[in-house]
């Protein structure tokens, strides 16, 4: 992945740093901002999880600020992965569908990196969260195209194909015709808004993946998001021609996979 501000000729001491098996994940989320540092050797998080509101508006320097508190509640001096809910090409940020406008254009690795002091790689949030899916949850092992989605406030969705990341999908604002952004018809905040019984909401659930289906002939979808805990009350109503498990990283998906990204970054650059 290139969306890194890594030293590209890390010296002894830099490589070092950056390549402990500890790295500090954060996840940017509309709500909140949380991190831990991660054994990326497992997956496991080696501290409890901080986390802080995102300030509104969620504007670069104010975001920023909260990243760089996070890295100090931790005393940290390591490399930092970051999530971001929106296009990340190269650090640098090219959409803001659910974060201020203000971000669109700021090259946002550089912009931690300066806050935090440490070297930092951002990634998109569902992208992070299918990293640790495929490698340490309902993916691992798994070949072929897998598409792992997360239902919440808004859709997210991360593609692999024999494990490597096709990053950026977005395929949450997907236009359906009747529907022109899937999300704001088929995510899990809209059933909670609109009342719908399961059986409405996994109708529109399934006409979604259908149109996935025929994109993208995947192997398996992985449902992710909160309702993944549900899959009892829907899983079953969906017909599709593609097997649908559960997601099973749960919460610390989002700051496991920037973790590990972060890792693959640096260890590039320093081989």
């Amino acid at each position: 992945m290139k969306e890194s501000t890594l030293p590209s000729n890390p010296s002894t001491t830099q490589a070092n740093t950056v390549l402990g098996n500890t790295v500090l994940g954060i996840d940017i989320g509309g709500s909140g901002i949380k991190g831990a540092p991660v054994d990326v050797r497992n997956g496991t998080l080696t501290a409890e999880r901080f986390r802080i509101p995102t300030p509104q508006p969620s504007t670069p320097d104010a975001v920023a600020e909260v990243v760089a508190d996070i890295a100090r509640h931790f005393s940290w001096q390591g490399a930092i992965g970051c999530t971001f809910p929106a296009i990340v090409k190269h650090g640098v940020v090219h959409s803001a569908a659910n974060v201020d406008k203000r971000w669109i254009g700021e090259d946002a690795a550089h912009h931690f990196s300066q806050s935090t002091g440490c070297p930092t790689m951002i990634l998109n949030d569902a992208d992070a969260a299918g990293i640790a899916e495929i490698r340490l949850g309902a993916g691992r092992e798994q070949r072929g195209v897998v598409m792992v989605l997360t239902f919440g406030t808004g859709i997210g969705s991360a593609l692999f194909i024999d494990g490597t990341l096709v990053p950026n999908t977005e395929l949450g604002h997907l236009d359906l015709g009747d529907h022109h952004n899937v999300e704001t018809w088929a995510a899990a905040r809209v059933r909670k808004e609109e009342d719908l019984s399961w059986k409405k909401w996994a109708k529109r659930v399934e006409r979604y993946l259908e149109h996935l289906e025929a994109l993208f002939s995947p192997d398996l979808f992985i449902i992710g998001g909160g309702v993944s805990k549900k899959r009892d009350k829907f899983f079953e109503l969906l017909d599709l021609h593609t097997p649908c498990t559960a997601a099973e990283m749960q919460n610390e998906a989002g700051i496991i996979g920037a973790a590990m990204a972060a890792y693959d970054a640096a260890k590039a650059l320093a081989t």
